[in-house]
């Protein structure tokens, strides 16, 4: 799948892997090996200079998250904004609404596989749960009718067309009607294919549209044809918004950046792909799953895993604070859950109210006394990590004798918590009075 442009940004990647150092030389090269691969694989030149540049300024730019290095944010930052241009990381779940007809019209340059494309659709949809039905509203090529046709039995759903009828507008919507009357959930309609210089279909196509108005329009687009995918598009979108792309026939060594393109220029998202000649060749598209076959990393996983962590841990932490509750524990836990990602002493001063109310001399906290601190911590009771105002004198030589510090050391963390906890009700209190006015106000 996308062999060539897999390999060349997968080949940027490792290289950036490899440099002993990521300086701004290492991201300079890595921009101009994306900018290499993706032009060669036919993606748009404005847009891949839109795109690097966008990618080079985040890397260079960005303040490093605790525990992250500059060369793991290269890799994240390209992922993002692949990620980004092909749809978002979110999912939508394929759903449509039972209680109605839901119709679609596919639409395509001729050769594009849409007759092909309509038949794996409704056979995806009906294992799906949904009762759907085809039409072909395809006189302009020879034998569209009698494929189609022979298609829908072979998956056994209702076929509608009209062999002798030269009127497209008129088979679609005696179509649609027919199927209405039955109360099928899902109609898709198969429309000829057009060229982007063929005023006299794409005017067709309008007045379809026009006349059915469709649920969802899709544009079917070969992934094989280059840098005319963007053109068909957007000729496509200006006659009639484009809602979903289908990408056909990425099964071979298809170069696929003009699809790349083509769902920038329209801002449509890729619904579906096509991997195979198959009626069941077909899948949902995933961009994260499919920039990470472009990356060509098998721990690409695992490295948005730690951002995701790094997020949550925050978001966590927030949640505690907002709360006006913030104890030992919770000041554990976080640390505890992120020692993993890098230097304590990074991580303590992104905590908030930890960076912001210690002294500068403090803030010069080495490595050892953080884990001194975690050691000590892990020496008291529950109730102590949830209430450390019961920490007496008694309890402070205890904790120093079962953590092997010394009183002192257990009563500089105690200052520290104290500190924040001070800073933190400020904050929360600040919070509570912005509040107050704005709701006056």
């Amino acid at each position: 799948m996308l062999e060539n442009l897999a390999t060349s940004i997968s080949t940027a990647i490792k290289k950036i892997i490899r440099a002993p150092i990521v300086d701004e030389k290492v991201i300079k090269e890595l921009i101009r090996d994306l900018q290499r691969a993706l032009i060669q694989a036919d993606v748009n030149v404005r847009l891949v200079l839109e795109l690097s540049k966008k990618i080079e300024k985040k890397i260079l730019e960005a303040e490093l998250p605790p525990g992250i290095t500059r060369r793991e944010l290269a890799i994240k930052v390209v992922y993002d904004e692949l990620v980004s241009l092909l749809g978002g990381e979110k999912v939508e779940p394929i759903k449509y609404d039972k209680n109605k007809t839901n119709v679609i019209m596919l639409i395509g340059i001729q050769g594009s596989g849409k007759t092909t494309s309509a038949a794996k659709l409704a056979w995806f949809f009906k294992n799906q749960g949904y009762s759907t039905g085809l039409i072909c509203a395809d006189n302009f090529r020879a034998g569209a009718y009698d494929q189609l046709k022979q298609l829908s039995e072979k998956i056994n759903v209702p076929f509608y067309g009209e062999k002798d009828e030269k009127d497209v507008i008129k088979i679609a919507m005696n179509g649609v009607k027919t199927f209405k009357e039955k109360g099928i959930e899902i109609i898709i309609i198969d429309t000829a294919g057009r060229h982007k210089n063929e005023t006299t279909l794409i005017d067709e196509m309008r007045q379809i549209s026009e006349v059915i108005k469709p649920d969802e329009i899709m544009l079917v687009l070969d992934a094989t044809i280059g840098q005319q995918a963007a053109q068909h598009a957007e000729a496509f979108n200006k006659a009639t918004k484009i809602g979903s792309i289908f990408l056909t026939k990425l099964d071979g060594s298809a170069k696929g950046g003009g699809a790349i393109s083509a769902v920038a220029l329209t801002g449509a998202k890729i619904k579906f792909i096509g991997t195979g000649e198959y009626i069941e060749d077909i899948e949902v598209f995933n961009p994260r799953r499919f920039v990470g076959r472009l990356l060509g990393m098998g721990d690409i996983e695992n490295l948005i895993e730690k951002f995701k962590s790094i997020e949550k841990t925050e978001k966590e932490l927030m949640t505690s604070i907002a709360s006006g509750r913030f104890t030992l524990k919770d000041l554990y836990l976080q640390l505890q859950a992120i020692k993993k990602l890098g230097p304590l002493g990074k991580i303590l001063q992104s905590i908030p109210g930890m960076g912001l109310s210690i002294s500068k001399e403090a803030m010069n906290v080495t490595e050892d006394k953080l884990k001194k601190w975690m050691v000590i911590m892990q020496s008291m009771t529950e109730e102590e990590l949830l209430d450390p105002n019961i920490i007496d004198g008694s309890r402070i030589r205890r904790i120093a004798r079962g953590s092997g510090t010394t009183t002192k050391d257990v009563r500089e963390l105690l200052d520290q918590y104290k500190i924040s906890k001070k800073y933190i009700k400020q904050i929360i209190k600040k919070q509570k009075g912005m509040k107050r006015i704005f709701k006056i106000g």
